[in-house]
């Protein structure tokens, strides 16, 4: 599976996530079949509630955005790309994909998605 998940820099598995999807300075990619791992700038980062997350994912083609929030709106996107939003409790891309592995995410879900910035830390 090609994972994104967005980082607040380019340290790969030691990366720490990014607290939203759309504001992350970086998407960290990890493939869990071989374990590559590459850092992209987000060159998408926006104003809450205008980003274009799959323009800002154009190319990469993830199977799945591993974060720590994100808004309805983006996450319903991400799904209609056919690209999974998933939830995560993790400090950084080495701690997400373990849980990940081990079963620790849930599907975003409407109910589950942010409203506004400061609903997470």
């Amino acid at each position: 599976m090609k994972l994104c998940i967005p980082t607040l820099d380019d340290r790969g598995l030691a990366a720490p996530l990014s607290a939203h999807f759309g504001s992350a300075p970086y998407f960290t990619l990890v493939d869990t079949a071989n374990g590559a791992c590459e850092a992209h700038a987000n060159g998408g980062t926006h104003a809450h509630g205008a980003c274009s997350p799959v323009a800002a994912l154009s190319g990469l083609r993830p199977d799945a955005v591993l974060c720590g929030g994100m808004g309805a709106r983006a996450a319903a996107l991400l799904l209609q790309a056919g690209i999974r939003p998933l939830l995560v409790e993790a400090a950084t891309v080495g701690e997400a994909v373990a849980a990940l592995a081990a079963g620790r995410v849930q599907e975003l879900t409407p109910d589950r998605a942010c409203a506004a910035h400061g609903c997470h830390s």
